[in-house]
C-alpha cells in the first residue's frame, strides 16, 4: 500500500488489472521541469508522469492495459485566486496527459478546497480516500469572529464627555 496526503498537489495512481500491479505518484508542479535541476524532476507533472509508466512497464504493465484514479488539486491559499492556483493547474494538465496518452480515467476527485490522504492497493487498484478539512478557512472564520466581538465591545461602550468652556 502506498500513502500520500494531498493538498494542491495531485497524486495519480495507475494500475494494470491483469498484471495487478501498480504505482502512484505525487506532483508539486505542472508541466516539466528545469533540465538545469533534473535532481527534482520528479515534482513536475510530466516528469512524474514518465517515471511512473516506465516503472510500472518494468514490474510487468502493459501501458494499453493501464487504468488510472487521479486525486488532490485543492485550492488551499486563499491569497491567491483560484484562476492562478497551482491545484487547478496541475489537475488540469493530468487530465490532458491522461487523454493524449489514451489512459482510461476511471476515478478522480480533483478541485475543492479540503486536502486528501491517499491510501493505493498496488495489488488490487483500490484507493482509500480520506478528506481533511481545511484548517486555514476554520481559522480565518474564528480569527474574523473575535476581531467582529472587538470591534462590538469597543464601539457599544459609551464615549467620553468632554466639556469645554468658550472665551
Amino acid at each position: 500500500m502506498l500513502c500520500t496526503l494531498l493538498g494542491s498537489c495531485v497524486a495519480v495512481c495507475l494500475y494494470d488489472p491483469v498484471e495487478r500491479v501498480g504505482g502512484m505518484n505525487h506532483i508539486l508542479l505542472p508541466g516539466r521541469a528545469d533540465l538545469k535541476h533534473f535532481d527534482s524532476a520528479a515534482r513536475y507533472g510530466i516528469n512524474a508522469m514518465e517515471l511512473l509508466i516506465n516503472r510500472i512497464m518494468s514490474l510487468g504493465g502493459r501501458r494499453k492495459r493501464f487504468v488510472a484514479k487521479a486525486f488532490g488539486g485543492a485550492h488551499v491559499i486563499p491569497a491567491i485566486s483560484p484562476e492562478n492556483g497551482v491545484g487547478r493547474k496541475i489537475a488540469a494538465f493530468i487530465l490532458e496527459f491522461l487523454e493524449l496518452e489514451g489512459i482510461d480515467l476511471v476515478s478522480h476527485d480533483l478541485g475543492g478546497h479540503e486536502a486528501r490522504k491517499i491510501l493505493f492497493h498496488t495489488d488490487t487498484g483500490e484507493v482509500l480516500l480520506k478528506r481533511i478539512p481545511s484548517g486555514h478557512s476554520l481559522c480565518v472564520g474564528c480569527g474574523e469572529r473575535r476581531f467582529y466581538q472587538q470591534l462590538c465591545r469597543k464601539y457599544n461602550k459609551p464615549g467620553e464627555i468632554n466639556l469645554f468652556n468658550q472665551r
